[in-house]
């Protein structure tokens, strides 16, 4: 796992800069992210292109890991953040096809993979992953970008002059002479609505995200070339029976989580009170004696409502305590909030979903124990847990209806009719060009012949498109911030291959969602968790954001810094705190986003920096 960056100049020169100021830029963009590898770090210059790379050593941890890694004739080098689970099957063909190998590394799998099969390559990974391969054997030379089929590990692009740069993080662009910052504001608007972003946007100006299961190829004198190798899509297959299904998924899962723990350093596993990070706990545990578990948790007491359901330790330490696991929690107050909010901003970067300042203290404390955690992302997106959700696209008549109905759900902090009450001045302007429902549309355009047309199969189609990007985008910047690997064997291509045609009405049944999920993991965990109502790992922020936070929220939202960058209505911002502190409204999700985008402003566009940047602390990580 690392964090890769780069360069390519498209006009085939290096705009009159010398190797030195080019090394000097790598280094810079290499430094910023720094913390996604802080065990060493490579740079490879070779005419137009420019490449950088920070490891976190997890798989061969001697020199023979490092990056840039070269192919044996010299002529392709890659540098690679991921990992790749079925790298040692795929070696073994590989030897059997007359490669040669000088590593024990996934790193150069890649490298014979795509010697062997060129840019169909990505078709042979199952892992996670982003790489930039260089391939001198090409014309006067070929870069090949690629980032896995989930996009769970992040790749970011701009240009700048004549140049192309990517990089894992949009910070490592700070470091690039002529890059300057400036808010996107299609994005805001698109982020204001949606709390996620459905297009390749970033709030940065100029900056993109490569999507997930997609390539990118660069030749000089010809613009850059994106293509989508894979997409998540639910197909309705014949119907095997239960027992097929049952077993399937056991049998899958459980290789999985075995593949997933291939690792030379620690290895450990976030527990909350659910099923799916408990089902990944009880197959690692049986494999790693006194497994390292790590949860957080909040001080509910005196909290009514759904905010005293929102604490889990109770039921993540009775599954510790069954499945023998050495187990940490750490507790997240309210003053939190105020305190990590710098430093979560400058590590996200691109803001995502709900708040995550909580996600943030759990993978800073596994960090201090481990140097890689099994997460359960990804879970709920494949089995149908939130039934909630789906009920909203029940009985949708064509696309286009199924578009307008999840477009008015999933726009869950502003709608398009509510903007011109908060928005103002260029913010306003740029919001009355969009349409949620277009932005709805767009995801699910390209189905193919071949894919369900059933509601709840195109309610997970749209999910698995839109917010599961969006969750490991946060899932990835707030692990790495700490030097920590997240893998997520929920999303392993053989168990997504198999549920992606498994008939609906094995996912949800009489309003269970997970409803296969539930009786293959019998027996693995406890049946009171099996049962258990559906918890997400959310703050109570109701509470908090009326009592504890008033005074900082006021601070951030209605002060002198907010009010002069001419985005929202003060008024407006005014009633929103009004409402939510008197308990009329309940406008937590909103006020969250409102802030964490001033946030945002503050440190990229004035340069408040965080003291604490990222990497291991002082006296945490694993040694080596």
């Amino acid at each position: 796992m690392c964090g890769i960056a780069g360069t390519y100049d498209q006009s085939g020169q290096s705009n009159g800069r010398g190797p030195g100021q080019i090394r000097q830029t790598l280094v810079a963009m290499g430094t910023l992210i720094a913390h996604r590898g802080p065990d060493s770090e490579g740079y490879l210059i070779d005419g137009p292109v420019a490449l950088a790379n920070r490891r976190l050593a997890i798989i061969d941890l001697s020199s023979a890991g490092r990056q840039p890694l070269f192919s044996e004739d010299g002529r392709i080098g890659i540098v690679y953040n991921g990992e790749l689970y079925n790298f040692q099957s795929l070696r073994e063909t590989l030897v059997q096809r007359g490669h040669r190998f000088r590593s024990a590394t996934d790193t150069e799998v890649i490298i014979h993979a795509y010697e062997e099969y060129g840019d169909e390559c990505v078709q042979h990974f199952n892992g996670i992953f982003v790489f930039a391969i260089w391939d001198r054997r090409v014309g006067d030379g070929r870069l090949f970008l690629a980032r896995d089929r989930f996009g769970i590990k992040p790749l970011y692009y701009t240009f700048v002059d004549d140049a192309l740069a990517f990089a894992s993080e949009v910070k490592a662009f700070l470091g690039l002479p002529g890059f300057r910052v400036a808010l996107d504001l299609d994005a805001v608007t698109e982020y204001l609505t949606f709390q996620n972003l459905y297009s390749d946007r970033t709030l940065f100006q100029g900056v993109r995200m490569l999507a997930p299961g997609s390539v990118m190829t660069v030749s000089t004198g010809h613009p850059p070339r994106t293509a989508r190798y894979w997409q998540p899509t639910f197909h309705t297959g014949v119907d095997k029976g239960e027992t097929f299904y049952v077993n399937g998924v056991r049998e899958r899962f459980e290789e999985a989580v075995r593949r997933q723990l291939m690792s030379d350093v620690a290895v450990g596993s976030y527990l909350s009170g659910g099923m799916d990070s408990g089902s990944i706990t009880a197959v690692a545990s049986r494999q790693i004696p006194h497994l390292h578990t790590f949860t957080g948790g909040f001080n509910v007491r005196g909290l009514g409502g759904s905010d005293a359901l929102t604490d889990e330790r109770a039921a993540a330490e009775m599954m510790s305590q069954k499945m023998g696991t050495e187990h940490y929690t750490v507790v997240v107050q309210p003053s939190d909030v105020e305190r990590l909010l710098p430093e979560l901003v400058w590590h996200l970067e691109d803001l995502r979903l709900a708040s995550s300042y909580h996600n943030y203290a759990v993978a800073r404390l596994a960090s201090r124990f481990v140097t890689v955690v099994l997460a359960g992302a990804g879970g709920d997106e494949l089995f149908a847990g939130y039934p909630w959700r789906y009920a909203h696209a029940s009985g949708s008549t064509s696309l286009d209806d199924f578009a307008s109905r999840y477009a008015k759900y999933w726009s869950i902090l502003v709608t398009d009719k509510a903007k011109p009450d908060l928005f103002v001045g260029d913010l306003a302007r740029t919001s009355a060009r969009f349409s949620a429902i277009d932005a709805t549309r767009a995801v699910i355009s390209d189905l193919p012949a071949t894919a369900s047309r059933d509601s709840l199969h195109l309610a997970m189609t749209f999910e698995a498109r839109t917010y599961l990007p969006g969750l490991f985008v946060v899932e990835d910047k707030v692990s790495m911030a700490h030097s920590l690997e997240s893998r997520v064997p929920f999303l392993d291509n053989d168990l997504v291959d198999f549920v992606a045609t498994m008939p609906s009405h094995y996912k949800l049944r009489d309003g269970t969602g997970k409803w296969i999920l539930r009786r293959a993991m019998a027996g693995l965990i406890p049946d009171e968790i099996l049962t258990a109502r559906k918890q997400g790992f959310a703050p109570p922020e109701d509470t908090w954001f009326r009592r504890d936070l008033q005074p900082y929220l006021r601070e951030m939202l209605l002060g002198t810094r907010a009010s002069s960058r001419g985005l929202f209505s003060r008024p407006a911002v005014q009633t929103l705190l009004d409402e939510h502190a008197s308990g009329m409204r309940n406008h937590k999700k909103l006020l969250w986003s409102l802030v964490s985008l001033e946030q945002w402003q503050r440190t990229f566009l004035d340069g408040d920096r965080p003291a604490f940047t990222g990497g291991r602390r002082p006296g945490s990580g694993t040694q080596r």
